[in-house]
């Protein structure tokens, strides 16, 4: 048999041999389908990317009111939209690793206060224009201005000062940062000409496809750009993202094959959908996570008793269950999870307790008014499910949750961020002080629970200069214990990124960094 696999291993490389024949032969032979699947896509990686093509997202995450500016990426299309035409200076690799992207090397300083990133020389943006240091360095300053109102604005505060130097782009912190390399490969700092101070909008970057159509909450096109730096990314002649919302829609469109692959395929249908012989459902688990956010400068939820009495009030383990299917794991009210280097397992799991949640409800001396959560299908698959779940497990406690449901459109504009309670979800980042920075730090303008505590930001900054890491490792323990009992976070489960491809795509690669391979699936995968 073993033979008789390498010479169909050997006619896939050749091209002689296509994905539904050579799965058919295998499991002729008594091959599991998950090993000929795994055997055929090392085969046909063997053979090498094939050029051409209009590859077709159908992707729920986008809106009318989104932008093409960076600075303001935050749902699933935006994020894709970006790494279309865009390219930052560094990326996480799927192993966790620093891959360089338009700096071609990336150095620091012994006490890692300097660091310095050698461009890549000769880079075109889509204008035309050639890529210098001090396109680099507007970027970077465009994005430390409070008026960006950037999503990478945390992040950037430890910077003491920056420089273009040549063919070298060098950031000065005001306190040493291991990290650093991590924090440039944000999603939302990707290179503009002049920094995008002109026109953050157009949508012109150094990234292998070039923006064609820009029909915000409908669909954006993208071609591919002839002048890209890197001649193995992009292997398609187009690419189009669609905007499908709704999940049934979605997933319709899959199968139909109107669309070549979806996000957020809902674990309910996930298996089904993975039966159909020209599909294949990938599920890989990461740092992403569901969860309602409650505002704690904001009544009645600037009462700690109550944030307590909520979290209490949630069964993680029925989430978990029955929304996610068990296409994840259960949260701890923290935005950490094993995923993240230097994650402290031993802090202790917060428990379902009804118990609990009646007595901190009580404490609280709120009125028994509705408690007013907003959510909507798309804050995330399963999300309003979630919030029944939740009203009715903390009715048993005596807490008066009220659900109000939100249109899609306009949600992460309208409600993410400016309600004082609503559903919501995080992809992740590669690091702990990532996280931290971008959604916890006082001054972040991402903090959408406004958790704002002088010693957490104090310990963030000390976890940045401590070189060491079980000392490092400790301050963050320090740092998650005062999320989890102070802040205003309901993380009840770690969620996997599922998603839909049609086999007729070849050259997937599990990422757990964000969803749909970290966003490079045009970048990688191929027409078979």
């Amino acid at each position: 048999m073993n033979e008789q696999l390498t010479h169909m291993a050997g006619q896939v490389t050749a091209g002689k041999l296509t994905r539904r024949e050579f799965m058919g032969k295998a499991a002729a032979l008594g091959v599991s389908a998950a090993m000929a699947s795994t055997m055929f896509a090392d085969a046909a990686r063997a053979a090498g990317p094939k050029k051409g093509g209009d590859l077709k997202f159908g992707l729920q995450g986008g809106e009318s009111t989104n932008s093409l500016d960076p600075a303001t990426y935050a749902s699933s299309v935006p994020f894709q939209n970006g790494k279309q035409f865009g390219d930052q200076l560094v990326e996480v690799a799927p192993d966790g690793s620093i891959e360089p992207r338009l700096a071609e090397a990336v150095e620091g300083s012994a006490d890692a206060k300097v660091w310095t990133f050698k461009l890549r020389q000769g880079v075109e943006f889509h204008n035309g224009k050639t890529m210098t240091s001090e396109d680099v360095l507007k970027t970077m300053e465009r994005h430390s201005n409070e008026d960006s109102k950037s999503g990478a604005l945390g992040i950037m505060k430890g910077i003491e000062s920056m420089k273009a130097d040549g063919d070298n782009f060098q950031v000065t912190l005001t306190e040493p940062n291991a990290d650093l390399p991590y924090l440039m490969a944000d999603y939302h700092l990707i290179i503009q000409p002049d920094g995008g101070m002109e026109n953050p909008g157009a949508g012109i970057g150094t990234g292998p496809y070039q923006l064609e159509v820009d029909e915000p909450g409908v669909r954006h096109v993208f071609k591919k750009f002839a002048n890209h730096w890197n001649p193995d990314f992009g292997n398609f002649d187009s690419v189009e993202v669609i905007v499908i919302n709704d999940a049934t829609a979605r997933t319709a469109a899959l199968q139909s094959g109107q669309v070549h692959a979806i996000n957020r395929v809902e674990p309910k249908v996930a298996d089904l959908l993975g039966r159909a012989p020209n599909l294949t459902v990938h599920s890989t688990a990461g740092r992403g996570h569901y969860v309602f956010i409650m505002h704690c400068d904001t009544a009645p939820f600037d009462n700690n008793e109550l944030r307590l009495a909520l979290k209490h009030a949630i069964n993680r383990q029925d989430l978990v269950d029955k929304v996610l299917r068990g296409y994840g794991t259960i949260g701890n009210d923290m935005p950490i999870n094993a995923a993240y280097p230097l994650f402290d397992g031993s802090i202790p799991q917060r428990d379902y307790s009804l118990e609990k949640a009646a007595e901190h409800y009580a404490k609280s001396g709120h009125d028994g008014s509705p408690i007013i959560l907003r959510v909507a299908d798309g804050a995330f698959p399963g999300a309003v499910d979630a919030a029944a779940l939740f009203q009715q497990s903390a009715a048993q406690a005596g807490i008066p949750l009220e659900i109000k449901r939100e249109p899609n459109d306009g949600y992460w504009s309208e409600v993410w961020n400016v309600q004082p309670f609503c559903a919501s979800y995080w992809g992740g980042r590669p690091v702990q002080d990532q996280m931290y920075a971008t959604a916890y730090l006082s001054t972040a303008d991402w903090n959408d629970t406004r958790f704002k505590v002088p010693e957490f930001d104090e310990m963030l900054f000390a976890a940045r200069a401590e070189l060491d890491n079980d000392k490092r490792k400790d301050i963050y323990s320090k740092m998650g214990m005062m999320v989890r009992d102070q802040g205003g976070l309901i993380c009840p489960m770690f969620n996997d990124f599922v998603e839909g491809v049609t086999n007729q795509l070849e050259g997937w690669e599990s990422d757990p960094t964000q969803e749909m391979m970290n966003g490079n699936m045009s970048r990688k995968m191929w027409f078979a």
